[in-house]
């Protein structure tokens, strides 16, 4: 089962007089890795190279920052996937200490510094969760509402139209319960915008 970290965690390498600061963290999307990117390098101005490894299903990236292809990124994100982890982000930031690595080294560098930081980290089942759309008569929209509160639903958009439609994300484990009490609170009448509202 794919797993996530509880939260940040580093680790700080020296190798041959060149500084690697690791950090392993949870991370949803592209956007929020890049963000932490650019907060690095404000904090680590004078920093050689920042490569990075992002593993959140289509929003995976490796990123080398200037190292020679594939020593740096690549690695990285394959150490996050042999952990069967998800949403998380690797960052290494890199002070060049004036001996060169060679291409083994500094793959073994990036590589070292991901497995440290994480080796500390605390993993977490990953919640996957599903977003699920639905339209039913004005009539049963309270009782809906409750049933989406009871399980724990975040409401996302709520339309009133000739039927109510909602909009809701909930953890996957819970969804096919929700569903048939949806069913049942509704006398049937739930339609949902897709035949199997559970496929993906």
């Amino acid at each position: 089962m794919a797993q996530t970290l509880a939260g940040a965690v580093q680790s700080d390498l020296t190798i041959k007089k060149s500084r690697f600061i690791g950090c392993v963290q949870p991370m949803q999307d592209r956007a929020s890795a890049q963000a932490a990117v650019d907060a690095l390098w404000k904090q680590h101005p004078g920093a050689t190279h920042i490569c990075w490894a992002l593993l959140a299903g289509g929003h995976s990236a490796a990123v080398d920052d200037g190292e020679p292809g594939g020593t740096a990124g690549r690695p990285m994100l394959e150490v996050l996937r042999h952990q069967d982890l998800e949403g998380v982000l690797a960052t290494v930031v890199r002070y060049f200490g004036g001996v060169k690595l060679g291409a083994g080294g500094l793959l073994r560098a990036y590589t070292d510094c991901v497995a440290q930081a994480l080796k500390d980290a605390e993993k977490i089942p990953l919640q996957r969760s599903v977003q699920l759309a639905c339209r039913f008569p004005y009539a049963f929209e309270g009782a809906i509402r409750r049933e989406l509160q009871a399980a724990g639903a975040h409401l996302m958009d709520t339309e009133h139209a000739s039927l109510v439609r909602l909009v809701f994300a909930l953890p996957e484990a819970g969804a096919q319960a929700l569903v048939e009490r949806l069913a049942d609170a509704s006398h049937g009448s739930v339609v949902w915008d897709r035949t199997d509202p559970l496929s993906s």
